[in-house]
């Protein structure tokens, strides 16, 4: 499957680097100039209520930031799921229901049109063909995303229920202890 926004990227058990071993990401934007996605399943420890006032109310739990990816990580980025039929200010779409919020938007106008709402701090970016070619050497696997991904309210087994969910010899990688040393 080809890269594209709104899939998921599964890092491989071969992808040993610390910002994305064992990460699922999902792309929010891929063209001709690269590459741009958040890391789902990487909490922080910090509350979102502490860094950007209002917020924490409608974000899904736990309630905290999330580490987004390794570049820019002072950035806050926004992943919503709207439930309008109209898109609501601030919102684009990355696919169907999902978009990327704009967080200097009004909280107060965007209460009743958000399903579901989580904050990255930083994101995960790549040129131009550096992705692909991550694809090709075997680091990542492009799958499509569901809907609850984004918002699951234990991160730490997205990695393996997005394995198991793929069947096959996929579904075996989920099963794969972080070190291969100690099964």
């Amino acid at each position: 499957m080809d890269p594209a926004a709104g899939r998921l990227l599964i890092a491989t058990p071969s992808l040993v680097d610390p910002n994305f071993a064992r990460s699922i990401v999902l792309l929010v934007d891929q063209g001709d100039e690269g590459a741009l996605g958040v890391v789902l399943n990487r909490p922080l420890e910090v509350e979102v209520g502490r860094v950007l006032n209002g917020w924490d109310r409608l974000v899904d739990r736990p309630d905290v930031l999330f580490g987004g990816g390794p570049v820019q990580t002072e950035v806050a980025l926004a992943l919503a799921r709207v439930n309008a039929e109209q898109e609501p200010m601030g919102w684009r779409r990355v696919d169907g229901e999902l978009g990327l919020l704009d967080l200097d938007a009004p909280v107060e106008l965007l209460e009743q049109a958000l399903s579901s709402l989580r904050i990255f701090a930083g994101y995960a970016g790549w040129s131009a063909g550096q992705l692909e070619a991550e694809i090709a050497e075997g680091s990542w696997i492009v799958v499509p995303a569901e809907p609850q991904d984004p918002f699951l309210g234990d991160p730490a087994l997205l990695w393996g229920q997005v394995l198991r969910r793929q069947g096959g010899r996929l579904a075996m990688l989920a099963t794969q202890p972080r070190d291969p040393a100690s099964n």
